[in-house]
């Protein structure tokens, strides 16, 4: 995985390539910091999804290829280019190693050092595609081949619009509850995005109306729950552009291609107006972006060429088909379906750092340090916030080792306390000889 540290940076720009400044979601969360600590080391992670692209440079030495499997009937591999690129984009989120050569360079996920499994569920021919006895194999395959966490960026929306619809759907939940139990007994924390199908709510939740803020397989007994959150903004204050920002001093130098474009405003914890919500289901919030047209470059005469960049959206890993070639390529993309992978990768690394903590533990851990900014109908127990994170689960390491010496020391103590005390048995002995 490839290294910027502070000798590549300037004085008006932060120093990364292209790509990796276009990393919103990372950046907030300050991941170079991070992965000082851990890259997620010796953790496992599953991505149950369509296909993932393990060829993609960004993906290539993490991904698992003799565990990855397929669940579908359509008698292909783990990959099959047909189903779409979500599951791809789903994995360099949670884990994509930043390796790319190119010009413009490649993204960074949020545990580039775990060993990844792609379960795939979807097919663009098997009849089964999808089908609910699919993902639930694929869940416990990933608690029986060791995966710390199991992230799944799917679901069936809208399922409490109807209550004769949801008495009919209960027995399915009920198979999700069994299937996430198993996963925890072994050890998996099973993390499901929240949905896209929520209506607009205000952000005080004053509209919020229980019955459409649930799915399957998010209602299961267990299940790690994600909402999405996206930028206010469009741009980093370390990036030249022209145009007025909201209370920003502006930046005279042109650069054309961020032409117009206001600075992003931090936080980037804006709740997401399609994300599902409900405080009581939701755990945390995770970037999973928002979608703003005027969020966008716009292709002028002769700019063709040029990508078209996204600002408030995801970019991540992704392939493209033509004639029967693939290649890799980056993509934007918004949805709790990216926020989800953003906290499996935060399981990665909590599991590199205390591969001891049970799922509830690991859980605890990820709702006790994220972000308390308020709004819990949207965010449960608040934001992500991956440095708290392994500061936290750090510390305590360092805690338990001092510990651990400390009994050592007593141990050792403990020993000459005896010694000392059978040679002066012994020396009494010889002197009543």
């Amino acid at each position: 995985m490839k290294e910027y540290d502070d000798e590549d940076e300037d004085e008006e720009g932060s120093g990364l390539p292209e790509r990796r400044r276009l990393q919103w979601d990372k950046r907030v969360q300050d991941i170079e910091e991070v992965h000082e600590v851990t890259e997620g080391e010796g953790s496992r992670i599953a991505i149950i999804d369509s296909s993932v692209y393990a060829d993609h440079p960004d993906l290539d030495e993490v991904v698992n290829r003799d565990l990855s499997k397929n669940f579908t009937s359509d008698g292909k591999g783990f990959f099959a280019p047909g189903g779409g690129d979500h599951g791809t984009h789903v994995a360099g989120i949670a884990a994509a190693t930043n390796d790319f050569d190119g010009g413009r360079g490649g993204v960074l996920g949020v545990a580039p050092e775990t060993d990844l499994l792609a379960l795939r569920v979807f097919s663009p021919t098997a009849e089964n595609s999808g089908a609910n006895s699919a993902i639930i194999a694929a869940i416990m395959d990933a608690a029986d081949k060791g995966c710390d966490v199991a992230n799944m960026s799917l679901g069936f929306p809208e399922i409490f619009t109807n209550p004769r619809f949801y008495e009919g759907l209960l027995p399915i939940k009920e198979m999700f509850d069994r299937a996430v139990a198993y996963a925890n007994e072994r050890g998996t924390v099973v993390v499901n995005s929240a949905g896209n199908d929520g209506d607009d709510p205000g952000l005080d939740g004053t509209d919020l109306d229980p019955k459409r803020v649930l799915g399957i397989p998010t209602e299961a007994e267990g299940m790690f729950v994600v909402s999405a959150t996206g930028p206010i903004g469009f741009l980093w204050d370390d990036e030249p552009r022209t145009g007025e920002g909201d209370d920003e001093e502006e930046d005279d130098e042109d650069d054309g291609e961020y032409e117009g474009l206001p600075p992003l405003r931090q936080p980037t914890t804006q709740p997401a107006k399609y994300t599902f919500y409900g405080g009581s289901v939701i755990d945390v919030s995770a970037g999973g972006g928002n979608f703003d047209p005027e969020a966008s470059t716009e292709f002028g005469d002769g700019d063709a060429d040029k990508p078209k960049y996204f600002y408030d959206l995801v970019l991540s890993t992704v392939f493209s088909q033509q004639n029967g070639e693939v290649s890799a390529e980056y993509g934007f993309k918004a949805g709790t379906s990216m926020a989800a992978p953003q906290v499996a990768g935060a399981v990665a690394l909590a599991r590199s750092l205390r591969p001891d903590l049970s799922v509830s533990e690991v859980e605890d851990a990820i709702r006790n340090t994220a972000s308390d900014i308020g709004e819990p109908d949207f965010r449960g127990d608040g934001h992500l916030d991956l440095t708290a994170l392994v500061a936290r689960l750090s510390d305590d390491d360092e805690d338990d080792d001092g510990e651990e010496e400390d009994d050592g020391e007593r141990e050792d103590d403990e020993e000459e306390e005896e010694e000392e005390e059978e040679e002066e048995e012994d020396e009494k002995e010889e002197e009543d000889d």
